[in-house]
């Protein structure tokens, strides 16, 4: 399943008044894992935003903050034609496309289609190996560009059968 431009992970906000603001939403892709141990993917919305600002002195905007506790960064460059194996994300991660082009196929058979973004969150802990070899997830390089990835990986233990714990 390829995603069209309509469910990229930017922030979308219907008509507002300024007196009557609308939060906007902004759409990621979880991979995450079943109760069986197989990896799925999800299309899920982060919508709890708060309109303030970020300091006392800073003019409003939207705000949704997920503290995590232990939250390092790693960016990572994948090579045109780059192609991984089956594996399961290190940790909880959210993955941001910084350039590139980069799919992840789940276990279930579903294969996303990413690029600058467009948010994925890497969940699929926990995976059961299938008759096929098949444990977490696939993933390589579309295009003929390297893909520049961001991941925020934590210091957490991943959920199951969780699909869009984060609004």
């Amino acid at each position: 399943m390829q995603n069209t431009e309509a469910q990229k992970g930017t922030a979308s906000q219907s008509s507002e008044s300024h007196d009557n603001p609308t939060p906007p939403t902004i759409e990621y892709w979880h991979a995450w894992t079943d109760g069986d141990g197989v990896s799925h993917q999800s299309r899920c919305q982060i919508h709890d935003f708060t309109l303030k600002g970020v300091s006392p002195s800073v003019s409003p905007q939207w705000i949704d903050k997920m503290q995590q506790a232990g939250a390092s960064v790693t960016f990572t460059v994948m090579p045109v034609g780059w192609k991984g194996n089956w594996h399961e994300n290190p940790k909880p991660q959210w993955i941001i496309p910084l350039s590139g082009r980069w799919f992840v196929e789940t276990m279930d058979g579903q294969r996303v289609e990413m690029g600058p973004g467009e948010v994925s969150f890497g969940e699929d802990q926990g995976t059961k190996e299938d008759a096929q070899g098949h444990k977490g997830h696939l993933s390589g390089t579309l295009g003929d560009e390297p893909a520049v990835l961001m991941m925020v990986q934590f210091e957490e233990s991943p959920t199951k059968g969780q699909p869009c714990r984060f609004k």
